[in-house]
């Protein structure tokens, strides 16, 4: 089935949130939505989630779903927001455990912090299948840009998170903590394997030099015939080699420090202080 696909894009992350809906019954998932967040100021604000809440309520949708593809380390999510307003169950990949796991310690977290996941609502497993509506979903385990990298299959729409982007800006990094560049290809080849008309749908837009309109949608096709990093034709071995010289010249995206500290506990602040006032760590040379 070909499910309605609406783009929500911010333009201060450059990051592109999604609804999904079923045209039969109107249900409704809602992918990646962004917290605004002035990081001089430490404050947030959810104009950029209203936006998405003010459109599923005009179009009569449902929300039963509420979707992370992964825990983003360049802006922060609006999903507990989103839940609260909408409803919806709050789901993740499976291996969001070892995420916790690996931040929980960068962030010296604390007994506080459960790294088990149970800050969400559901696990997705590879494989996994879901409803939204009359809509089959399938949840795709694309491990790579992180362990716990999800891409969810509705219909003939794909949303792949951050494994891929527009075919002329290529790939995403590997070098956070957890990923790799060997695991990210073969991730990539998972959604090679899909249909060529397979609708793929990006996390992010971020222009690169010749192009001056975002654009955050493509096919698996296009991918496989002209991606700049990994088309047909380029090898595993070729593949890593490039990725991991490009991410030695990487700067660590601006909000990765608030951005992990948040997402990793599925939106939510940490708790507060005796004071009454949510805290975030800034560790020192670490990243």
């Amino acid at each position: 089935m070909k499910p309605d696909v609406q783009a929500f894009f911010d333009k201060v992350t450059k990051t592109v949130s999604y609804t999904v809906s079923d045209p039969e019954t109107r249900a409704c998932a809602v992918i990646d939505t962004v917290l605004d967040f002035d990081p001089a100021a430490a404050r947030t604000r959810t104009d950029s989630a209203d936006a998405v809440i003010d459109y599923v309520r005009r179009q009569g949708l449902t929300c039963v779903w509420v979707l992370e593809t992964h825990v983003h380390a360049d802006h922060l999510s609006a999903a507990p927001h989103i839940q609260e307003v909408l409803g919806g169950k709050l789901g993740i990949g499976v291996e969001i455990v070892t995420v916790q796991e690996v931040f929980g310690k960068v962030f010296n977290a604390g007994t506080e912090f459960e790294r088990t996941g149970s800050q969400f609502d559901h696990l997705f497993r590879d494989g996994e299948t879901f409803r939204i509506g009359n809509l089959t979903a399938r949840a795709i385990h694309t491990p790579g840009h992180t362990p716990a990298c999800m891409t969810y299959l509705i219909g003939d729409a794909a949303f792949i998170g951050d494994t891929l982007f527009m075919p002329d800006y290529g790939t995403a990094r590997a070098d956070f903590p957890g990923g790799d560049a060997r695991t990210l290809y073969r991730s990539i080849q998972k959604l090679f394997a899909l249909p060529d008309d397979t609708r793929l749908f990006m996390c992010h837009d971020y222009l690169p030099e010749g192009r001056n309109v975002h654009r955050w949608e493509s096919t698996v096709g296009e991918q496989k015939r002209s991606n700049t990093h990994t088309h047909e034709g380029v090898s595993e071995d070729a593949f890593v080699t490039m990725r991991e010289a490009r991410d030695a010249t990487l700067a660590m995206p601006q909000l990765i420090i608030p951005s992990i500290q948040i997402n990793m506990r599925a939106g939510r602040l940490p708790p507060p202080e005796d004071n009454g006032i949510h805290y975030l760590k800034l560790p020192m040379n670490v990243l």
